[in-house]
């Protein structure tokens, strides 16, 4: 039987995907930042799943990713968070969104961090407080970023395949 949800459901369903998807991305985006040390065991099945695969990916298109994140730190400008979301939305914008989109969103996001952080360790010279960005770009602003894409733009989808 379909009934309809009321606004009040459906911005706590909202929420709770967000709030999913944030733990998701930020899982993975910390395992990427957590350099020689062991990363925590992840909040999910759902995260577990995501390191394993974006991992995957990373290993199998390895040159690919860091050439791609290289060329995106050259031109994204000082906001990387809105270079980010024109990726994602050049991405989504065949029309042909999948799950293979998604875990490549997160690879290439996590070779990003890292590449960021190679790049603030490897700039000596610079004074001690001096910044390479503007914006300190954080996991957790670069896992907002892609939850608030996912779930603005992409929200029926994710519902659609469990997402």
């Amino acid at each position: 039987m379909w009934r309809e949800l009321s606004p009040t459901a459906g911005r706590k369903m909202s929420c709770g995907l967000w709030n999913d998807t944030l733990a998701v991305a930020e899982d993975y985006l910390s395992t990427c930042c957590c350099g020689p040390n062991p990363a925590p065991p992840p909040p999910s099945e759902t995260a577990a799943a995501m390191r394993r695969l974006a991992q995957d990916m990373e290993t199998q298109h390895q040159t690919r990713f860091h050439s791609l994140a290289q060329n995106f730190l050259k031109r994204c400008g000082p906001d990387i968070c809105s270079s980010l979301r024109k990726v994602m939305d050049e991405m989504a914008g065949d029309g042909h969104f999948n799950w293979g989109r998604v875990v490549s969103l997160f690879a290439f996001t996590g070779v990003l961090i890292r590449q960021l952080q190679e790049q603030r360790t490897s700039r000596p010279g610079l004074d001690p407080g001096q910044e390479l960005e503007p914006k300190l770009i954080s996991c957790r602003l670069l896992a907002e970023t892609i939850a608030d894409y996912l779930v603005k733009h992409k929200k029926g989808w994710l519902l659609e395949n469990e997402g």
